[in-house]
């Protein structure tokens, strides 16, 4: 059962937080404003649009990004102000154990972690897919990026498509090669000097083709110069153009379907979206992290007060942030899981919070 001062800590918690999104957002938006505002002009867009599509938009999305650090920097700011006053000090005194003083943060920081999930699974996909289109159709960003050269990928567990060069003018592929297993053995190799894309969804024409078969040893090759085939793969233009903003505008339900496709086709992009989908279940509890992070760093009452602590609190969200960057390409380009990548922070700064609160004011 929450105590009164329990009501105090968390309210104090939850209004420092808040307080800091409203100030460092505005800062943000301000900002990205200043940095914009020629092409607002340029592409004549009325102030309505710019509000309502754009930065209506760009808030969750910023949110999204800052809030463990948002945390982290309201911990210390009034719980520094708790140390100054002496009212650490105070409950310690009363036979209050710093382990009891711990549990209205977590209570806080869980409140805010559960926000958090919420809006990083199913919230902040449909706000980021809005202005990503806002800024592809204004602000000149180009989101996109054709796979138009060595172009690997099953398109089944039993058969693999490779594609020399894709040209996304008139969706045609050069040296297209079409390759069949059965049993994880070669049947059948079917190699085209170039591939069409006739109609929609799926329908394509072989050109200047060749079969070559395998049935154990015997090897038979039929070849088909100058003539042409209309074949269903399951294969669209669509599958060579990457949108490099598509995981921010997938929810958690559109990340597990996409990957599980991908997997099965045997695409390597389907790394960045386990990443993806690992990192918004581990950034939630990265609040809870910094919360205790910043409780044992800033209830010592120290000379140099609430600018040494926050001074802390910057340095240690530098790092993090560092740390974050470094699992998530290291999971991307290494062989380190996107599991672990994504979770490594967390265990890392984890072990910290513990040595910290053992060291701290009892």
């Amino acid at each position: 059962m929450l105590k009164k001062f329990d009501i105090y800590i968390i309210k104090k918690y939850l209004s420092s937080f808040f307080f800091t999104m409203l100030l460092i957002t505005l800062m943000a938006v301000v900002i990205d404003f200043s940095e914009k505002i020629n092409r607002f002009i340029d592409a004549e867009l009325p102030i309505s649009r710019i509000l309502g599509e754009y930065y209506l938009n760009f808030i969750p999305w910023i949110n999204g990004m800052m809030w463990p650090l948002f945390s982290l920097i309201a911990v210390i700011f009034f719980t520094s102000r708790l140390a100054k006053n002496s009212e650490i000090v105070a409950l310690l005194s009363s036979g209050i154990s710093f382990n009891r003083i711990i549990w209205p943060y977590i209570v806080s920081a869980s409140i805010i972690a559960c926000l958090l999930w919420v809006g990083k699974n199913y919230v902040i996909p449909h706000s980021c897919k809005i202005k990503n289109n806002f800024e592809a159709e204004h602000l000149s960003k180009k989101h996109e990026k054709t796979l138009n050269s060595d172009v690997h990928f099953f398109l089944n567990p039993d058969e693999k498509v490779y594609i020399r060069y894709y040209r996304r003018a008139d969706t045609t592929a050069q040296s297209f090669r079409l390759e069949k297993f059965s049993d994880n053995k070669l049947i059948e190799v079917l190699k085209a000097e170039k591939l069409v894309f006739k109609k929609a969804p799926n329908e394509w024409t072989f050109k200047n083709y060749s079969i070559r078969e395998f049935n154990g040893n015997k090897e038979t090759l039929t070849k088909f110069d100058r003539q042409s085939k209309d074949s269903i793969l399951d294969l669209t233009p669509d599958d060579f153009i990457q949108n490099m903003k598509q995981m921010e505008n997938m929810t958690t339900r559109d990340l597990n379907e996409f990957i599980k496709r991908e997997k099965g086709r045997g695409l390597g992009e389907a790394k960045n979206f386990l990443i993806e989908k690992h990192m918004r279940q581990s950034q939630p509890f990265t609040i809870i992290i910094l919360t205790l992070i910043g409780l044992a760093v800033a209830a010592r009452k120290v000379r140099g007060g609430m600018g040494l602590h926050l001074a802390l609190g910057v340095v240690i969200g530098a790092a993090f942030v560092i740390l974050s960057k470094f699992a998530a390409t290291f999971s991307n380009n290494l062989s380190l899981s996107p599991a672990l990548g994504a979770w490594l922070p967390n265990i890392f700064f984890g072990v910290i919070a513990l040595w910290l609160l053992r060291g701290s004011q009892k």
